[in-house]
């Protein structure tokens, strides 16, 4: 058995070792073949190596056989120079032996070695509720977080609150009703209905305050079922404490900054950027740039290793600016910037509005309470952050295997409704396992996947590839369960127990991991 390193991690030390130190091991790519006759596990490293590729990936194949590996049973060659592995049956079983006797830990690694990695997400103004627009990047950053965990990182969840600027002085002018009001909806009329008068910032810093605690907290943290390490407030942690003109002094004297037309600019783009930008208007009142940067370099000193922000599609024009503030404050390379896609809702094939009350917003709220917490996390989350979303509000509210969330719960209540027969009851303490079908063997083979899942999410950030995960592991454990029987006139296959229990484990600390519910009836 492997120790610490998953399959794929071991597939490319083998290779590595076999092909000596013409490449990298961090360049060798391990995928799942699709046809699972090209084996469980493939390589096409040989392919970017030179034009023998297929003499080169035969004698990397012998010097692998002569390495030895217990996870073999067969390593081959195939077309102009894949190379295929395909796991032994003995490595698998005691995959299912291992997951029953560690359990939840089964999936805990430390490739974090604890660092210090900040998450900041969703960051909606509190100038009303929370839109489904803006609740995209919730789930995405909260299984992040899971995720990151899990694998060993010290993770703070944060969320930004914009309480300062001209946006809260217009919702300010908004309670007021007056003639320079722009938000509007049934929370700006309950507000205005208890403030009839005042100065409009003054009164926008209380109407923020307002939302933020009984709109949007309630709906991140008792809907959404996220929780925020850090709510972390403009008004309190930079504009009182100067931090915006502190790092704006500390530009102009290390001269990353010129004066032009009566502003203070960034030479933005000496670091990749396509043109320089302001950071100080001609009014002396700070750019949203100049907030992000006094906020960057509060959190780089708060000693982060790595930061991660998750914004809309609509910040695309932010990142070079704000991945060049990171460079010239000493960090480059620990800023990664996550954009989300839109959203539309779609309602028998035509897009559909459901909040009236919001004129052409939709809130996060009224989605959940249409179609549920579980549903509306698990459709978020199946898709790339880079990818639009069409929400298809009658598949998402159908009780059936065509709503990806009943079918992956499914496979859990299945589970839990099998070991709760009386049959079952007694397991035998020593059992040896006999599990040779191609129905236990894949279920026990997509058990292995995750791992590597999980760590691949720690790298590159598709947490849309654990939800393929749970769906891809639900139709292997349907399929088991169609085509296996565990309990038979009263005779008990207790191999298969033994991987049903498995299975249980695994899919509840999936669930976990994506923050759905685990059902043990449907």
């Amino acid at each position: 058995m492997i120790s610490m390193k998953t399959i794929k991690e071991e597939i490319r030390s083998i290779v590595h070792k076999a092909l000596g130190q013409s490449i990298e091991c961090d360049q060798i790519g391990v995928d799942y073949p699709k046809n699972p006759k090209f084996g469980d596990y493939a390589t096409s490293v040989c392919l970017t190596m030179g034009k023998q590729s297929r003499v080169l990936a035969e004698k990397t194949v012998q010097k692998i056989k002569a390495l030895g590996s217990p996870l073999f049973s067969k390593i081959e060659v195939a077309g102009p120079g894949f190379i295929n592995f395909f796991l032994t049956e003995k490595f698998l079983l005691e995959q299912v032996n291992k997951i029953n006797k560690e359990k939840e830990k089964y999936l805990r690694t430390n490739i974090g070695k604890g660092k210090k990695v900040q998450i900041e997400f969703i960051s909606a103004n509190p100038t009303g509720p929370l839109t489904v627009g803006n609740g995209r990047g919730g789930y995405l950053g909260d299984v992040l977080g899971n995720v990151m965990k899990l694998c060993g990182f010290n993770i703070t969840r944060e969320y930004l609150i914009n309480d300062a600027g001209s946006q809260i002085t217009i919702l300010g002018h908004s309670v007021l009703k007056d003639e320079q009001a722009a938000y509007q909806g049934e929370y700006i009329d309950k507000l205005h209905q208890s403030i009839k008068k005042g100065d409009p910032n003054a009164i926008g810093q209380r109407a923020a305050k307002i939302i933020l605690n009984q709109y949007i907290k309630k709906t991140v943290e008792k809907n959404m079922n996220i929780k925020f390490d850090v709510w972390f407030s403009e008004q309190q942690k930079l504009r009182s404490t100067k931090a915006i003109e502190k790092i704006t002094k500390w530009l102009k004297q290390k001269k990353f900054t010129y004066e032009k037309d009566g502003a203070v600019w960034f030479k933005s783009s000496a670091y990749g950027d396509d043109k320089d930008r302001v950071l100080i208007r001609k009014s002396n009142e700070p750019t949203y740039f100049a907030q992000d940067f006094a906020y960057h370099k509060n959190k780089f000193d708060r000693k982060f290793d790595r930061v991660i922000n998750i914004w809309g599609a609509d910040h695309h024009g932010d990142v070079k600016r704000l991945l060049a503030a990171a460079e010239v404050l000493g960090h480059r390379g620990k800023l990664k910037i996550i954009l989300t896609q839109f959203i539309r809702l779609i309602k028998n094939g035509k897009e559909v509005r459901m909040s009236k009350r919001a004129g052409n917003l939709v809130y996060m709220d009224d989605l959940i309470k249409e179609v549920g917490k579980d549903v509306t996390r698990f459709y978020f989350l199946k898709y790339s952050p880079d990818s639009h979303i069409d929400f298809d509000l009658n598949q998402a509210k159908e009780w059936s295997e065509k709503n990806p969330v009943f079918y992956v719960q499914y496979a859990y209540a299945r589970a839990c409704n099998v070991l709760k027969q009386i049959e079952v009851s007694k397991l035998p303490k020593t059992l040896p396992l006999k599990l040779a079908t191609t129905y236990e063997l894949d279920l026990i083979k997509e058990f292995t996947k995750l791992p590597d899942v999980l760590q691949g999410i720690c790298e590159n950030y598709q947490v849309q590839n654990l939800a393929l995960f749970a769906t891809n592991m639900a139709e292997k454990f349907h399929q088991f369960y169609t085509n296996c029987r565990v309990i038979n006139e009263h005779e008990v296959d207790w191999s298969r127990v033994r991987l049903m229990q498995a299975t249980k484990i695994i899919l509840k600390e999936l669930f976990e991991t994506l923050g759905i519910d685990s059902p043990e009836k449907m």
